[in-house]
């Protein structure tokens, strides 16, 4: 019953007032059917059987019995062509939308990943990995690109729905060689990379999540034309996009073997100046956590429903034809009165 209420409260008009044209038509409909209909002179009614006598002798015929029927299929058409005219309409909620989210994924691939701080089992890369696809297999209306860096930025993946494939290419996100000539920190040519992505993007938002072992050792004061943590969080800022930082590990492994804390400062006002937020993860679990805690600030937006109204006179109008000429082929052949 309820179902039946809001299938019907879903329905309208958009022009009820021509339902008023209902009255006249129903009155004159009225006055004709008390005049009856015309007939023709025959013989005097002294030489007509009375009424009994003739409903005994002759009774009444089908034809006879349905000689209204053209006259209530008249009727039903009218009514279904005025109620055509008054513009039938239903509600109808469009598909939900949802204001999706795209994010980049910045790894840290430098050689000091490769350290098993975070768990005595993987190596630092290995934890960033398995955390970073736990992330993205909760977000699946979200667009998720993957970018490795070391001294330079390398696009492995453009945001994707394409998740599956993304998760391959996470999976084989190698480490660069150690003392290479690659082996080093460009932590603001990799987010001011990432940002260029997302420049065309149409997203309504458009989110970085970086993730590093060490300090920015790239753009030093002796190379200034290279890009900076400080200059590409301004470079993020002005294209919208906001930059959460992660600090992973306990520092950097001295070579006596004793761990250094790493100096934070760089990434941290990075995170600050985008409107992002600066994690540390000293362990498998924490990283987790982290990931996690930026999937729930960067929660997917479902926009308000949308209905549309759809026009539902096509069923009236068809059934008003179709009513009209049933009548009318009626009066003219089977249930034909003369005159």
């Amino acid at each position: 019953m309820i179902a039946m209420l809001e299938l019907i409260a879903d329905f309208g008009l958009l022009d009820p007032w021509l339902l008023a044209a209902a009255l006249p038509l129903t009155i004159a409909a009225l006055r004709r059917a008390r005049r009856g209909t015309p007939a023709l002179r025959f013989a005097p009614a002294a030489l007509a059987i009375d009424g009994a006598a003739r409903q005994a002798a002759f009774p009444a015929s089908s034809r006879v019995r349905l000689r209204g029927l053209p006259r209530v299929l008249q009727a039903l058409g009218l009514g279904a062509a005025l109620v055509a005219l008054a513009r039938p309409v239903e509600r109808v909620q469009q598909p939900l939308q949802i204001a999706g989210i795209d994010v980049l994924l910045c790894l840290d691939a430098s050689s000091s990943m490769a350290l098993d701080d975070l768990d005595r089992a993987r190596s630092r890369l290995d934890v960033a990995k398995d955390a970073a696809s736990r992330f993205v297999a909760a977000r699946t209306h979200d667009r998720i690109g993957l970018v490795r860096f070391a001294k330079y930025p390398d696009v492995v993946c453009p945001p994707t729905l394409d998740h599956d494939a993304l998760q391959q290419f996470l999976l084989g996100i190698a480490l660069v060689d150690e003392n290479a000539p690659e082996d080093q920190t460009g932590i603001g040519a990799a987010v001011a990379r990432a940002a260029q992505v997302l420049r065309s993007s149409d997203a309504r938002s458009k989110v970085v999540v970086l993730l590093t072992d060490g300090e920015e050792n790239v753009a030093r004061a002796d190379t200034p034309d290279e890009i900076g943590p400080l200059r590409a969080a301004r470079l993020c800022a002005e294209l919208g996009v906001r930059v959460y930082t992660i600090a992973a590990g306990i520092g950097r492994l001295l070579p006596s073997r004793v761990f250094q804390p790493i100096d934070t400062t760089q990434v941290r006002e990075l995170a600050e100046t985008t409107g992002g937020t600066f994690y540390a993860a000293t362990d498998a679990r924490s990283l987790i956590e982290v990931f996690a805690s930026i999937d729930g600030l960067e929660k997917n937006r479902y926009e308000e429903p949308r209905y549309e109204l759809e026009d539902r006179y096509r069923p009236f109008l068809l059934a008003a034809v179709a009513l009209l000429v049933a009548a009318r082929a009626l009066r003219a052949t089977a249930l034909r009165v003369l005159p």
